[in-house]
């Protein structure tokens, strides 16, 4: 059956176009999520809801079909509070209603940040996140997914017990995969050491509290709040490893800052970029409002560049306006604006309204904000009017044009003080009412002292191109003679080895992250000694395994190739280069459907839209005719480094 006649069969058969613009197809189906069925126009949640239960009635089918694979996962267990007790005090009927509310909050939170749960104990709850769909953020989904499903449990009304829940987490390699059990019994198995310690560290956690491990702490750095366990025994490990209690999500507002820190590299490679960010500066200073777009895949420097700007202009009288998007309040109107503000406020998390009211009223009464904008603003932050303020009695659409007129005021008398620098970061996850505003800002800068940054991935949409004050910056990979330089800078000015050297620079295609990462890892390996001025060799140098930090994104990077995911991967195992010839022989696909594949990966690569894939194809069949060796394009993409030590799905 295809995807037409699946969907047909359901009666969406409306939706046909869409999937097939999309290119979903019978092996990307069972990864779709809600916010997925939204975004390609599914927009009734009935119909949503009709597409996800049929997609999770399929699952099983699909996945029997894959073959076990390598992968890194965050494994959350989820376990409730004082079941023994409960089971003996309630009618078994009872309990089964307690248990069953229990499964549905955890799962629903779990669901909610993409996670998948694998199975149910009784009163546990096992999930992992990063299959069947790796996502660069998977940690943070089981965190946050994690404090969810403590506060979704803490809610729950049923047969008047008040209930709780305890969560551990851990992340690590593990083999994913392999159906075991028969029927309803049937199972997705995990094999490694991640999810036992995940459900250890489960029972050491008190009610109502999320306990990480190390590696899990690694990944999600200062996005979060937490109390340091120190090192606890765990059976089955030799060794006591080191816990952490997450506390709540943190107060740091750029994602950028709580996952890289704030004592940041020198930039490298970025000369040219930054000059032209400084010359659109020296305009807005005169009046002249400029807009900047900051596009490039993630780890490419984006929030990098917009730092080096400011660091470059510190001694200059400025103002300065920082705005984040989230990829957890794409729903949330006016998000990055009620962010910022309360930001700029100082407001305190455990602040009462009548203490926020004043702090924002102290804030705007420096731009002398009129009353009705400081009535509109205090709304939109869910503050109560006040009768220095009252609300003025507009319909919801007008309203919401007051507000975002308020808003842009504002932005008009800060640039009326001094030259104003606006960061707006992540615009990929913007909210569509937040959209509105930007498209407006964009347009009223042209006149005012404001230099407007912001920063992107591709798939974003920018409709502000071609206008005279606005600039696009498309950040590139670092050439060889950068790539060099940013790895002897990591190392502290201590030249490496060349054969280190030329590994790490090729095995990270010139993404700054990488080089960084991949770097640290190499340096905290143990396979270099310091000697004066340098690092030295201790015998060969092995493959550079992948830091734990940069699994997720390079998987989901692969994740997202889909239903050619297995020419990448099974490519990867041959390594950077390879001829068409061997490729077609391990890979046993049909000529057309092997074809179309590595056309799908060079436009992955190139960037090349659809208009030019006959031009790929055509290329493809040339190289491939004559024999040559074809460049591995997921290799490039560079999805493949995480492969390219031979642990992939078919190598």
């Amino acid at each position: 059956m295809d995807v037409a006649a699946w969907l047909q069969g359901l009666g969406l058969e409306r939706y046909e176009t869409a999937f097939r613009d999309h290119e979903i197809d019978w092996v990307v189906l069972p990864q779709l999520t809600s916010a997925d069925l939204k975004e390609i126009g599914v927009v009734a949640i009935g119909h949503r809801r009709m597409l996800l239960g049929a997609i999770a009635a399929i699952g099983a089918t699909v996945t029997a079909a894959c073959e076990a694979e390598r992968r890194q996962l965050t494994v959350m267990f989820c376990d409730l509070v004082g079941s023994t007790q409960l089971a003996a005090r309630l009618d078994p009927e009872d309990f089964r209603e307690v248990i069953t509310a229990y499964h549905r909050a955890v799962a629903d939170v779990v669901g909610g940040f993409d996670g998948f749960v694998a199975k149910y104990m009784g009163d546990g709850v096992l999930a992992y996140f990063g299959y069947p769909r790796a996502h660069e953020d998977d940690a943070e989904h089981a965190v946050r997914a994690g404090l969810g499903a403590i506060e979704a449990v803490g809610c729950l009304d049923v047969k008047s017990v008040k209930l709780q829940a305890r969560v551990g987490i851990a992340t690590g390699l593990v083999v994913v995969g392999d159906l075991i059990g028969e029927g309803s019994a049937q199972e997705q198995s995990v094999v490694g050491e991640t999810p036992n310690l995940a459900a250890r560290l489960q029972a050491l956690a008190d009610p109502d509290a999320v306990v990480i491990a190390a590696a899990t702490r690694r990944l999600v750095a200062d996005l979060f709040e937490y109390r340091d366990l120190g090192t606890v025994d765990i059976k089955g490990l030799a060794d006591s490893v080191p816990a952490w209690q997450v506390l709540r999500p943190s107060a740091v507002a750029s994602r950028f800052e709580a996952l890289r820190g704030s004592a940041l590299t020198r930039v490298v490679g970025r000369d040219e970029e930054i000059d032209l960010l400084l010359r659109r500066w020296a305009r807005a200073k005169r009046g002249e409002g400029q807009v900047v777009l900051v596009s490039g895949e993630p780890g490419f420097g984006k929030s990098r560049i917009a730092a080096a700007l400011e660091e470059r202009i510190q001694v200059e009288p400025y103002l300065r306006q920082r705005f984040f998007c989230s990829p957890y309040r794409q729903d949330s109107a006016l998000y990055p604006f009620i962010d910022q503000i309360g930001r700029a406020a100082g407001f305190a998390p455990d602040d009462p309204p009548a203490a926020k009211l004043a702090k924002l009223e102290t804030l705007l009464a420096r731009g002398a904000t009129p009353d009705e904008d400081v009535a509109l603003i205090a709304d939109l932050l869910s503050m109560p009017s006040s009768k220095r303020h009252p609300l003025p009695d507009l319909s919801a659409r007008r309203k919401k044009e007051r507000t975002l007129e308020a808003l842009i005021d504002r932005l008009n008398s800060l640039a009326r003080r001094r030259p104003v620098v606006v960061i707006f970061e992540d615009a990929h996850w913007i909210d569509p009412t937040s959209r509105e505003l930007l498209d407006l800002s964009v347009e009223r800068v042209r006149n005012l002292r404001v230099l407007l940054i912001v920063t992107f991935r591709p798939e974003f949409q920018a409709f502000w191109t071609g206008q005279p004050h606005v600039t696009t910056l498309v950040l590139n990979r670092l050439d060889r003679h950068a790539q060099s330089a940013l790895v002897e800078q990591i190392a502290g000015g201590k030249a490496l080895p060349n054969e280190v050297v030329g590994q790490i620079v090729e095995r990270t295609d010139g993404v700054p992250l990488f080089i960084e990462e991949l770097t640290k890892s190499v340096l905290e390996s143990g396979l270099l000694r310091a000697e004066e001025g340098r690092y030295v060799l201790d015998g060969p140098l092995p493959p550079l395994t992948i830091p734990t930090s940069l699994h997720a994104s390079l998987m989901a990077r692969l994740d997202r190739l889909a239903s050619v995911r297995q020419v990448a991967q099974i490519g990867a195992a041959f390594g950077r280069w390879f001829r068409y010839t061997s490729l077609r022989a391990v890979s046993r696909l049909p000529e057309d459907e092997l074809q179309a594949s590595l056309g799908r990966l060079v436009r992955c690569r190139a960037g090349i839209s659809e208009r030019h894939s006959a031009l790929c194809g055509l290329y493809l069949q040339a190289r491939a005719g004559a024999g040559s060796s074809l460049r591995d394009s997921s290799a490039q993409c560079p999805t493949a480094i995480a492969r390219a030590d031979r642990r992939s799905t078919g190598g």
